[in-house]
């Protein structure tokens, strides 16, 4: 028989050392959460209420800004009250209400990126059937498509991990963390290693190697085609590319701090870390494709240059 427990609650052991600087790491997570609320809801309004956006190239995008809100406010409200908690715990129920959030808010962003690349790849490669191929029918297909795909597979991660009888209530992280819990178990976790190695090759594996396989046509097309071919591609391609970069770099983050002893690792640094995609992803994806796509900076431009003339002769 395993030595098990049925705990009430998880602690979360990634705040050790922080009591200090507990006022400053509130302040910067308050303003990075608030920056990723304004930010995205912005492009999210813009996009909606100006028709000319109304096209795959800005719907897709939108779709990502709303996962970064899903994202961010599943996972950043709770890390701001953990800050001021002197305790660091979290309630059973709640910990696995965040791994979904989070969970489910990594796999949308893999499928989203994924439907990206696609949407480009058709508008650069077959630019006369493009509207033919990538109808409003099919945007919300994919998008659809994207969301219950990844909220499902997350479904099944959740269940088979909260059945399973624990031996302790640490997490080394400053989140919830189904890794984390799964090596808290006392059970046998065979069908959880293997289910997940499925999920990750469903949910990151498979979307990087179409990804790939989409850069590889769409470079085909501008090393083989015209400046202007080359121009499009630059231009519509940077800001999906920077995005991808930047995630997989979390991604990577994720894994060093879930998967490796962290014991010898300074506080800030392991906060760093595990936060890293929880706060950068949902900021740089609003800047660059508000800056790198013209027709969204210059709405947004527009919209506040008028709310500036606005104000002037108010005065």
């Amino acid at each position: 028989m395993s030595n098990f427990t049925h705990f009430s609650h998880f602690r979360l052991g990634g705040f050790s050392e922080t009591r200090v600087l507990k006022p400053l790491f509130f302040m910067i997570v308050m303003f990075i959460y608030t920056l990723i609320l304004c930010a995205n809801l912005l492009l999210i309004v813009v996009i909606c209420k100006n028709r000319s956006l109304h096209e795959p190239m800005y719907i897709f995008p939108c779709s990502l800004f709303v996962n970064e809100l899903f994202g961010s406010t599943g996972s950043l409200p709770l890390l701001l009250v953990q800050i001021l908690s002197d305790s660091h715990t979290v309630s059973v129920p709640l910990c696995f209400l965040q791994i979904f959030c989070v969970y489910s808010y990594f796999c949308v962003e893999f499928y989203i990126l994924a439907v990206i690349s696609y949407d480009r790849y058709l508008a650069i490669c077959y630019p006369l059937q493009y509207n033919s191929l990538m109808t409003f029918k099919k945007v919300a297909v994919l998008i659809a498509v994207s969301w219950l795909a990844a909220c499902l597979s997350v479904v099944g991660t959740v269940s088979l991990s909260s059945t399973l009888q624990l031996c302790g209530n640490i997490i080394d992280n400053v989140y919830c963390n189904n890794y984390s819990i799964v090596k808290l178990a006392c059970s046998d976790t065979t069908i959880n290693n293997i289910y997940g190695l499925f999920i990750s090759a469903l949910t990151v594996i498979a979307p990087l190697i179409w990804i790939l396989y989409t850069y590889m046509r769409i470079l085909k097309v501008c090393f083989s085609g015209s400046k202007e071919t080359r121009q499009k591609a630059v231009s519509t391609c940077t800001p999906h590319l920077a995005s991808l970069l930047n995630f997989a770099f979390g991604i990577s983050f994720e894994v060093i701090q879930s998967r490796l002893n962290m014991s010898g690792v300074p506080s800030l640094l392991s906060i760093f870390l595990s936060s890293y995609l929880l706060t950068c992803q949902p900021i740089l994806n609003p800047v660059m494709y508000g800056l790198k796509m013209s027709k969204i900076f210059n709405i947004c431009k527009s919209l506040f240059c008028s709310k500036a003339l606005i104000i002037q002769l108010n005065r």
